[in-house]
């Protein structure tokens, strides 16, 4: 166990909810804060009784004050779905610039190393496949998504300047597709799409013909990695995510199937920017972090359907 205390932002998250509960079961003292406009309460409610919690309604955006130490700051707090930053561009925005900011002026102050949230989204509609930590991306900054992958790439630069500036000690996590437990059925990404629509026996809407395709990686194999990144000697951006490809349309087939749904697949027009190829090549945290996702598609679906079904 460990006296060790870090503050989680975007804490009552889909992520950041799993990160409260792995921190916390190793014994530190966890901090979430989170504004709650796409968090929520039912994801973190069963902690508020561990007295090594503390929840803090608040927007990152505004000063942050967290009395006592912190050994840790993971900048967590964004909007991160399509269907989210669409209806909150501005906030998304913020979050990634000011939000970031923020929280970077805390760790500053209080001596902690600092974990940055970015994104594959950072990539945009990639030219190489995988795509690797050098490559620079291929992103519309005025496009719909530009909100989100242009304030994960400001975010990503203010992390580098204060790690060079201030010789702060920084992580940058470029986190691919993931999944599972306490993703919202209507965040607008594929894997709660799918399920919410098989298990009511509605559509399943694939997007275009289909072929584009996504890595899926489990969250508690993600959880992993980034507990490996953060306890590392690496400053610059790290690829955490699955190297195994799907494509939509295979998606969709195994969640119908796994479902045992009806469901017939019907096809929608593409989203603007949407990007044709997602993969990460995990290289380097194979052979720096000894790092690598170990739960099966199969097995992490058949888990966030059965969660899904529950708590229908």
């Amino acid at each position: 166990m460990t006296s060790k205390r870090m503050l989680i932002t975007g804490g009552a998250g889909f992520i950041g909810s799993h990160l409260c509960d792995h921190f916390l079961s190793k014994g530190y003292a966890v901090v979430a804060m989170d504004n709650l406009i796409t968090g929520e309460i039912a994801n973190i409610e069963h902690l508020f009784k561990n007295d090594r919690f503390t929840f803090i309604k608040q927007d990152v955006t505004n000063f942050i004050h967290v009395a006592g130490p912190l050994d840790f700051v993971l900048h967590f707090a964004s909007p991160a779905s399509p269907v989210d930053y669409a209806h909150f561009p501005i906030p998304t925005l913020k979050v990634g610039a000011l939000g970031t900011h923020k929280a970077l002026g805390l760790a500053k102050e209080k001596g902690a190393t600092f974990m940055l949230a970015s994104t594959s989204e950072v990539y945009g509609d990639p030219e190489v496949n995988p795509q690797p930590e050098s490559y620079w991306g291929h992103v519309n900054p005025i496009g719909p998504r530009g909100v989100y992958d242009e304030a994960k790439r400001f975010a990503e630069a203010m992390t580098m300047a204060y790690h060079r500036y201030h010789k702060m000690q920084v992580r940058i996590v470029r986190i691919f597709n993931t999944y599972g437990e306490r993703m919202r059925r209507e965040d607008g990404r594929a894997v709660p799409n799918f399920i919410t629509q098989a298990l009511r026996g509605k559509p399943i809407t694939v997007y275009g013909n289909g072929s584009q395709t996504r890595s899926l990686c489990y969250v508690s194999d993600l959880v992993d990695g980034l507990d490996k990144l953060l306890h590392s000697n690496l400053n610059t951006p790290i690829n955490i995510g699955n190297p195994h490809e799907v494509t939509i349309r295979q998606l969709a087939e195994t969640i119908r199937r796994l479902t045992k749904s009806g469901s017939k697949i019907v096809s929608k027009p593409l989203p603007v920017d949407d990007p044709r190829q997602r993969r990460p090549d995990e290289t380097v945290a194979r052979t720096k972090l000894r790092w690598t996702p170990r739960v099966p598609l199969e097995t992490g679906l058949k888990r966030t359907i059965s969660y899904f079904k529950k708590t229908s």
